[in-house]
């Protein structure tokens, strides 16, 4: 891997490479739990972390995220579309 930037739907396949077994036998419920525990994480590094931390947690949620995606099979470009075509 490079480092270019990564479109949201080549996330997803990086997740769905590295991790989609194991997440689909984890489950959705126990992958919206670690995505919450991340959440946290990453709420305790804007706060009082450093950017190194910010960005380690920025890229945690974001796995996750991609994780739960996979597992209900959306894409996180689908769930963003709205802010492209009528932002709320």
């Amino acid at each position: 891997m490079t480092d270019a930037a990564m479109t949201l739907d080549q996330v997803q396949a990086l997740m769905e490479d590295l991790y989609g077994e194991a997440d689909r036998e984890r489950g959705q419920a126990a992958t919206v739990a670690w995505l919450c525990e991340e959440l946290g994480e990453l709420a305790q590094a804007a706060r009082k972390g450093t950017k190194e931390q910010q960005l380690h947690e920025l890229g945690d949620v974001l796995a996750w995220l991609a994780s739960l995606a996979n597992q209900l099979d959306l894409t996180l470009d689908d769930a963003m579309a709205r802010y492209r075509e009528n932002p709320p």
